[in-house]
Protein backbone atom coordinates (compact mmCIF):
# COMPACT_ATOMS: atom_id res chain seq x y z
CA UNK A 1 0.00 0.00 0.00
CA UNK A 2 1.47 3.94 -0.74
CA UNK A 3 2.08 6.26 2.21
CA UNK A 4 -0.72 7.94 0.45
CA UNK A 5 -3.47 5.08 0.56
CA UNK A 6 -2.21 4.32 3.98
CA UNK A 7 -2.87 8.83 5.06
CA UNK A 8 -6.03 8.05 3.84
CA UNK A 9 -7.08 4.72 5.52
CA UNK A 10 -5.64 6.18 8.73
CA UNK A 11 -7.87 9.59 8.65
CA UNK A 12 -10.95 7.38 7.94
CA UNK A 13 -10.27 4.63 10.59
CA UNK A 14 -10.13 7.94 13.18
CA UNK A 15 -13.49 9.37 12.16
CA UNK A 16 -16.04 7.91 14.95
CA UNK A 17 -19.65 6.69 13.12
CA UNK A 18 -22.33 9.21 13.90
CA UNK A 19 -24.59 8.44 17.03
CA UNK A 20 -28.29 8.90 17.38
CA UNK A 21 -29.70 12.16 18.81
CA UNK A 22 -30.10 12.13 22.59
CA UNK A 23 -33.81 11.09 23.64
CA UNK A 24 -35.46 13.79 25.53
CA UNK A 25 -34.77 14.12 29.42
CA UNK A 26 -38.42 14.36 30.63
CA UNK A 27 -39.80 11.19 32.65
CA UNK A 28 -42.06 9.19 30.78
CA UNK A 29 -45.66 8.66 32.35
CA UNK A 30 -45.92 6.03 34.51
CA UNK A 31 -49.29 4.25 34.73
CA UNK A 32 -49.85 5.13 38.22
CA UNK A 33 -48.97 8.48 37.18
CA UNK A 34 -52.27 8.09 35.06
CA UNK A 35 -54.07 6.67 37.31
CA UNK A 36 -53.33 9.39 40.20
CA UNK A 37 -54.42 11.66 37.45
CA UNK A 38 -57.62 10.15 36.70
CA UNK A 39 -58.52 9.54 40.22
CA UNK A 40 -58.19 13.65 40.73
CA UNK A 41 -60.60 14.07 38.18
CA UNK A 42 -63.12 11.31 39.38
CA UNK A 43 -62.83 13.55 42.72
CA UNK A 44 -64.08 16.30 40.77
CA UNK A 45 -66.91 14.48 39.60
CA UNK A 46 -67.95 14.16 43.59
CA UNK A 47 -69.00 17.83 43.82
CA UNK A 48 -70.21 17.75 47.32
CA UNK A 49 -66.75 16.50 48.29
CA UNK A 50 -64.45 18.70 50.07
CA UNK A 51 -60.77 18.22 49.56
CA UNK A 52 -60.49 19.21 53.31
CA UNK A 53 -62.14 16.22 54.50
CA UNK A 54 -60.12 13.80 52.34
CA UNK A 55 -56.35 12.88 52.67
CA UNK A 56 -55.61 11.98 49.50
CA UNK A 57 -57.65 14.72 47.14
CA UNK A 58 -56.03 16.97 49.03
CA UNK A 59 -52.98 15.42 48.60
CA UNK A 60 -53.55 15.09 44.58
CA UNK A 61 -54.40 18.88 44.71
CA UNK A 62 -51.24 19.87 46.08
CA UNK A 63 -49.13 17.26 43.35
CA UNK A 64 -51.21 19.26 40.55
CA UNK A 65 -50.31 22.73 42.09
CA UNK A 66 -46.36 21.69 42.26
CA UNK A 67 -46.29 19.43 39.80
CA UNK A 68 -47.13 20.69 35.94
CA UNK A 69 -46.23 17.49 34.05
CA UNK A 70 -48.69 16.23 36.44
CA UNK A 71 -51.51 18.96 36.26
CA UNK A 72 -51.20 18.50 32.52
CA UNK A 73 -51.61 14.84 32.49
CA UNK A 74 -55.08 15.51 34.95
CA UNK A 75 -55.94 18.02 32.47
CA UNK A 76 -55.64 15.99 29.55
CA UNK A 77 -57.70 12.86 31.31
CA UNK A 78 -60.34 15.77 32.03
CA UNK A 79 -59.91 16.84 28.36
CA UNK A 80 -60.75 13.26 26.89
CA UNK A 81 -63.96 12.99 29.00
CA UNK A 82 -65.20 15.62 27.95
CA UNK A 83 -64.86 18.17 31.01
CA UNK A 84 -63.37 21.81 30.92
CA UNK A 85 -61.52 22.47 33.98
CA UNK A 86 -62.86 25.34 35.75
CA UNK A 87 -60.43 25.71 38.66
CA UNK A 88 -58.15 23.51 41.09
CA UNK A 89 -57.59 24.56 44.82
CA UNK A 90 -57.77 23.96 47.96
CA UNK A 91 -61.26 25.92 48.36
CA UNK A 92 -62.97 24.49 45.35
CA UNK A 93 -61.44 21.20 44.76
CA UNK A 94 -60.84 20.21 40.84
CA UNK A 95 -64.02 21.90 39.70
CA UNK A 96 -64.85 20.80 36.07
CA UNK A 97 -67.99 21.28 34.44
CA UNK A 98 -69.27 18.77 31.37
CA UNK A 99 -68.73 19.85 27.68
CA UNK A 100 -71.67 20.01 25.51
CA UNK A 101 -70.61 16.32 24.33
CA UNK A 102 -69.79 14.83 27.30
CA UNK A 103 -71.06 12.10 28.79
CA UNK A 104 -71.17 13.76 32.07
CA UNK A 105 -73.70 17.05 30.41
CA UNK A 106 -77.63 17.59 31.80
CA UNK A 107 -79.74 18.21 29.20
CA UNK A 108 -82.75 19.52 29.83
CA UNK A 109 -84.75 17.29 28.74
CA UNK A 110 -82.57 14.67 30.80
CA UNK A 111 -83.67 17.01 33.77
CA UNK A 112 -87.21 17.34 33.26
CA UNK A 113 -87.50 13.56 32.94
CA UNK A 114 -85.87 13.24 36.39
CA UNK A 115 -87.79 15.51 37.76
CA UNK A 116 -90.80 13.67 36.96
CA UNK A 117 -92.44 16.25 34.61
CA UNK A 118 -93.79 17.43 31.61
CA UNK A 119 -91.41 18.18 28.82
CA UNK A 120 -93.50 21.14 27.93
CA UNK A 121 -92.68 22.30 31.01
CA UNK A 122 -88.62 22.94 30.89
CA UNK A 123 -88.50 26.20 29.23
CA UNK A 124 -90.02 26.89 33.48
CA UNK A 125 -87.29 25.00 34.79
CA UNK A 126 -84.84 26.40 32.66
CA UNK A 127 -85.75 29.66 33.69
CA UNK A 128 -85.53 28.57 37.05
CA UNK A 129 -81.84 27.85 37.17
CA UNK A 130 -81.47 30.68 35.04
CA UNK A 131 -83.13 32.90 37.74
CA UNK A 132 -81.32 31.14 40.67
CA UNK A 133 -77.80 31.87 39.43
CA UNK A 134 -78.97 35.66 38.80
CA UNK A 135 -80.04 36.15 42.45
CA UNK A 136 -77.01 34.50 43.79
CA UNK A 137 -74.67 36.35 42.24
CA UNK A 138 -76.13 39.54 40.84
CA UNK A 139 -73.46 41.86 40.10
CA UNK A 140 -70.09 41.31 38.53
CA UNK A 141 -68.06 41.84 41.36
CA UNK A 142 -69.92 39.53 43.19
CA UNK A 143 -68.83 36.51 40.33
CA UNK A 144 -65.34 38.29 40.81
CA UNK A 145 -64.89 38.06 44.67
CA UNK A 146 -63.76 34.51 45.86
CA UNK A 147 -65.01 35.31 49.25
CA UNK A 148 -68.73 36.21 48.41
CA UNK A 149 -71.52 33.60 49.50
CA UNK A 150 -74.92 34.57 47.71
CA UNK A 151 -77.97 33.53 49.54
CA UNK A 152 -81.64 32.96 48.11
CA UNK A 153 -84.86 31.59 49.03
CA UNK A 154 -87.60 29.47 46.92
CA UNK A 155 -89.93 32.26 47.79
CA UNK A 156 -87.38 35.10 47.21
CA UNK A 157 -86.57 33.14 43.26
CA UNK A 158 -90.03 32.94 42.79
CA UNK A 159 -90.56 36.66 43.51
CA UNK A 160 -87.92 37.47 41.47
CA UNK A 161 -89.05 35.98 38.06
CA UNK A 162 -92.66 37.13 38.72
CA UNK A 163 -91.42 40.75 38.58
CA UNK A 164 -89.67 40.16 35.99
CA UNK A 165 -92.20 38.81 33.92
CA UNK A 166 -94.34 42.42 35.10
CA UNK A 167 -91.34 44.12 33.77
CA UNK A 168 -91.78 42.62 30.45
CA UNK A 169 -95.48 42.40 30.38
CA UNK A 170 -94.88 46.54 30.82
CA UNK A 171 -92.85 47.14 28.14
CA UNK A 172 -94.50 45.01 25.86
CA UNK A 173 -97.71 47.14 26.54
CA UNK A 174 -95.86 50.63 25.94
CA UNK A 175 -94.44 48.90 22.31
CA UNK A 176 -97.65 47.94 21.50
CA UNK A 177 -96.48 44.19 21.23
CA UNK A 178 -98.77 41.26 21.18
CA UNK A 179 -99.25 40.27 25.07
CA UNK A 180 -100.76 37.30 24.72
CA UNK A 181 -98.10 34.82 22.47
CA UNK A 182 -98.63 31.04 21.54
CA UNK A 183 -97.05 28.57 24.39
CA UNK A 184 -95.00 27.17 22.13
CA UNK A 185 -93.04 30.21 21.38
CA UNK A 186 -89.62 30.08 20.97
CA UNK A 187 -87.37 32.79 23.64
CA UNK A 188 -87.23 33.45 27.02
CA UNK A 189 -89.74 36.29 26.82
CA UNK A 190 -92.49 33.36 25.86
CA UNK A 191 -91.06 31.46 28.94
CA UNK A 192 -91.55 34.69 31.50
CA UNK A 193 -95.27 35.18 30.03
CA UNK A 194 -95.87 30.88 30.66
CA UNK A 195 -94.62 31.21 34.14
CA UNK A 196 -96.58 34.50 34.88
CA UNK A 197 -99.61 32.46 34.28
CA UNK A 198 -98.96 29.06 36.35
CA UNK A 199 -100.22 29.42 40.15
CA UNK A 200 -97.13 30.31 42.21
CA UNK A 201 -97.91 27.56 44.64
CA UNK A 202 -101.01 25.48 43.68
CA UNK A 203 -103.78 23.98 45.73
CA UNK A 204 -103.68 21.08 48.35
CA UNK A 205 -105.64 20.31 51.35
CA UNK A 206 -102.80 20.58 53.38
CA UNK A 207 -100.79 23.53 52.25
CA UNK A 208 -98.37 21.73 50.17
CA UNK A 209 -96.58 23.29 46.90
CA UNK A 210 -97.42 21.09 43.97
CA UNK A 211 -94.40 20.42 41.54
CA UNK A 212 -96.13 21.89 38.87
CA UNK A 213 -96.53 25.44 40.46
CA UNK A 214 -93.63 27.88 40.07
CA UNK A 215 -92.24 27.55 43.90
CA UNK A 216 -92.60 23.62 42.78
CA UNK A 217 -90.27 24.23 39.78
CA UNK A 218 -87.96 26.77 41.94
CA UNK A 219 -87.78 24.59 44.75
CA UNK A 220 -86.62 21.52 42.08
CA UNK A 221 -83.94 23.49 40.90
CA UNK A 222 -82.75 24.83 44.41
CA UNK A 223 -82.95 20.41 45.37
CA UNK A 224 -80.71 19.53 42.35
CA UNK A 225 -78.35 21.96 42.51
CA UNK A 226 -78.01 21.18 46.71
CA UNK A 227 -77.46 17.56 45.40
CA UNK A 228 -74.76 18.79 42.86
CA UNK A 229 -72.69 20.33 45.14
CA UNK A 230 -73.53 23.88 44.06
CA UNK A 231 -76.05 25.06 47.21
CA UNK A 232 -75.96 24.22 50.62
CA UNK A 233 -79.26 24.03 52.02
CA UNK A 234 -79.41 26.97 55.56
CA UNK A 235 -83.30 26.25 56.57
CA UNK A 236 -86.92 26.17 56.23
CA UNK A 237 -88.05 30.00 55.67
CA UNK A 238 -89.34 31.16 52.86
CA UNK A 239 -89.97 27.95 51.34
CA UNK A 240 -86.49 26.66 51.70
CA UNK A 241 -83.22 28.81 52.18
CA UNK A 242 -80.12 28.26 50.47
CA UNK A 243 -76.24 29.62 50.24
CA UNK A 244 -73.83 29.09 47.26
CA UNK A 245 -70.64 26.79 47.29
CA UNK A 246 -67.42 28.09 45.28
CA UNK A 247 -68.30 25.81 42.85
CA UNK A 248 -71.58 26.96 41.92
CA UNK A 249 -69.72 30.40 41.76
CA UNK A 250 -67.15 28.87 39.30
CA UNK A 251 -70.33 27.57 37.41
CA UNK A 252 -71.95 30.72 37.32
CA UNK A 253 -68.73 33.01 35.99
CA UNK A 254 -68.86 30.04 33.05
CA UNK A 255 -72.40 31.30 31.87
CA UNK A 256 -72.54 34.45 32.43
CA UNK A 257 -71.68 35.53 29.48
CA UNK A 258 -75.35 34.14 27.95
CA UNK A 259 -77.14 36.14 26.36
CA UNK A 260 -80.04 34.55 28.64
CA UNK A 261 -78.02 35.89 31.88
CA UNK A 262 -77.67 39.17 30.50
CA UNK A 263 -81.17 40.14 29.30
CA UNK A 264 -82.44 38.94 32.89
CA UNK A 265 -79.93 41.42 35.10
CA UNK A 266 -80.83 44.02 32.47
CA UNK A 267 -84.30 44.03 33.73
CA UNK A 268 -84.19 45.57 36.29
CA UNK A 269 -84.99 43.95 39.18
CA UNK A 270 -82.64 44.05 41.55
CA UNK A 271 -82.22 40.82 44.29
CA UNK A 272 -80.96 41.88 47.84
CA UNK A 273 -79.19 39.40 50.37
CA UNK A 274 -82.57 38.50 52.07
CA UNK A 275 -83.16 36.50 49.23
CA UNK A 276 -86.13 38.76 48.19
CA UNK A 277 -86.23 40.96 45.45
CA UNK A 278 -87.34 44.37 44.22
CA UNK A 279 -88.62 46.01 40.83
CA UNK A 280 -86.39 49.08 40.47
CA UNK A 281 -87.60 51.85 37.82
CA UNK A 282 -85.32 50.95 34.49
CA UNK A 283 -83.25 53.71 33.41
CA UNK A 284 -83.93 56.29 31.61
CA UNK A 285 -83.92 55.54 27.88
CA UNK A 286 -83.95 51.61 28.71
CA UNK A 287 -84.72 50.71 25.18
CA UNK A 288 -83.54 46.43 25.98
CA UNK A 289 -84.57 43.83 23.26
CA UNK A 290 -84.88 40.40 24.12
CA UNK A 291 -82.50 38.18 21.60
CA UNK A 292 -84.40 35.80 19.58
CA UNK A 293 -82.29 32.85 20.75
CA UNK A 294 -80.90 33.11 23.95
CA UNK A 295 -80.11 30.49 25.81
CA UNK A 296 -80.93 28.67 28.76
CA UNK A 297 -78.43 26.79 31.25
CA UNK A 298 -78.69 23.88 30.00
CA UNK A 299 -77.35 22.12 26.86
CA UNK A 300 -79.85 21.72 23.95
Amino acid sequence: MSETHAEYADAWSEQEPPQPAAAPTASAVTPADAADAARLVSFGLQPKLLPARDAEYTELLRRYREDPAFARLADAVATGLGLVVLEVSPRAGMAVTAGEDSVFAVRMGDYARRANTDSADRFLHGLAHLAVAAMAFPRPEDLADDAYIGRLTVNGVDAFVRQACLRLEQRAEEQGENTDPASDAPGLEAAWRIYARRSATGATKDARRLAGSTTGIVGKAAAFLTDSGFLQRTGDEGGGSYRTTARYQLQVRDMAGSAAMAELLELGVVPVSDGSATLLPPPEGDDLELAADAGLPFHA
